[in-house]
């Protein structure tokens, strides 16, 4: 029998493989279609404080292995989703991620105490949010960006932590080695990469908001590159995404430094990836006798 379970910053696993944020909503689309506590756990919808309507149509564009989006973190806000979802996902026996956005300082802080006083397990921080502050740049472009709202959330709740980063910035370890000095006690990476796609039609952007995230397979060699080069540079757990569509990616993400692995896109084009992940992650152990998941993450040696 293979160990399948992963324990990230004390809470346990059955095994490697979450629902990425925004791709799985909160569940509810899926639970007719096999039981959701089958999964790893679940990284719930992006939320913010207050409710959000996100950003006006269109804001999805397909492109070549994978797809734009600009949906605006369209949520109905941290108490709607504690009153509404979390007692229903509570019920499925999943591992409970809440995945918090915000503008300033004190969005994040109400957020994390609300969710402190909640029964999700973990919070996972998106630090990919403007912060208005600073002129609409992004929190996690900058280690002072990224530090400044980790320890204001660290000191918010005592909740584990993971903070997800962004691959938009010239050096994806000084933003993880910040958030790690500010106690963060996970990372997991990578977010959507910023592209854009124009109607040559029109001469417009496809997207109202001209520019998206760009996920899907296209940023997977991406995404393994800066899990690797993170695994090397912090010492907290790693959760690699982005454009995990096959076990095989899990294997070489887990090889990377990743201890689990989030899929988002795949779920799209087949709402059962995840289960199939699951399961050839079984069979890649059993063949290979490996007991532990423990035994491959971070085992790839440069040359």
């Amino acid at each position: 029998m293979v160990d399948m379970s992963v324990r990230i910053a004390g809470v346990e696993f059955p095994n490697p493989v979450i629902a990425a944020s925004g791709t799985y909503g909160n569940g509810e689309c899926y639970t007719d279609l096999y039981p959701i506590s089958k999964l790893g756990g679940i990284s719930c919808k992006g939320m913010t404080i207050e409710p959000k309507l996100g950003n006006p149509p269109p804001r999805i564009a397909e492109t070549y292995s994978g797809i734009l989006n600009s949906v605006g973190l369209q949520n109905i806000g941290v108490h709607g989703f504690i009153d509404y979802y979390l007692p229903t996902l509570k019920e499925e026996g999943n591992v409970i991620i809440a995945n918090v956005a915000g503008a300033t300082v004190d969005d994040y802080i109400a957020a994390a105490e609300a969710l402190d006083a909640s029964s999700v397990d973990m919070i996972e921080l998106n630090i990919s949010c403007p912060n208005v502050k600073a002129g609409g740049a992004t929190w996690g472009v900058t280690p002072e960006g990224a530090s400044e709202v980790t320890r204001a959330v660290r000191n918010a709740t005592s909740k584990p932590l993971i903070v997800k980063l962004t691959p938009n910035v010239t050096d994806i370890t000084m933003i993880a080695k910040a958030v790690e000095a500010e106690g963060a006690d996970a990372i997991s990476l990578i977010n959507t990469l910023l592209g854009m796609r124009i109607d040559i039609k029109t001469r417009r952007p496809i997207l109202k908001n001209n520019m998206g995230g760009l996920s899907g397979p296209a940023v997977f060699p991406v995404a393994v590159r800066m899990v690797h080069q993170c695994y090397k540079a912090v010492n907290i757990p790693i959760i690699g995404m982005g454009g995990i569509s096959t076990w095989e990616d899990a294997i070489e993400m887990m090889l990377a430094g990743a201890c689990a692995v989030q899929i988002g896109t795949a779920i799209f084009s087949d709402p059962y990836s995840p289960l199939k992940v699951i399961d050839g992650i079984a069979e890649y152990m059993e063949k290979n006798d490996i007991k532990s998941l423990s035994e491959i993450v971070g085992q790839c040696q440069d040359w």
